[in-house]
């Protein structure tokens, strides 16, 4: 395996990349709305809500706003509706439906 920088190009294989390497320059998704992505999505049902958080740290997509340690709504930008929350909730305060765009 080859140590050290190389070009990042589309001719590279994986086994010229070092392990767990990054490519320099690259872009966080909070600069990207992905959330156009998803079929179903998540509904937060506040007055179900026991603020557990359970749901806050298994969210792949870090969709889940906490403020004072209150889990708040949505981040619909960027959840793409993988439906994890949904199943972790022990209090059925998120609800999974299918999405209609533009209605967020």
């Amino acid at each position: 395996m080859k140590q050290g920088k190389i070009d990042i190009n589309e001719n590279v294989k994986w086994q010229d990349i070092t392990v767990a390497g990054t490519i320099k320059g690259g872009a966080s998704a909070k600069q990207f709305n992905t959330g156009d992505w998803r079929v179903k999505k998540p509904v937060f049902i506040e007055d179900k809500c026991k603020q557990c958080l359970l749901c806050v740290p298994v969210c792949p997509d870090s969709s889940i706003p906490v403020k004072d340690s209150k889990r708040l709504d949505f981040d619909y930008d960027h959840c793409k509706g993988c439906g994890i929350c949904v199943e972790v909730c022990p209090f059925d305060a998120i609800e999974f439906v299918d999405d209609v765009k533009g209605e967020e």
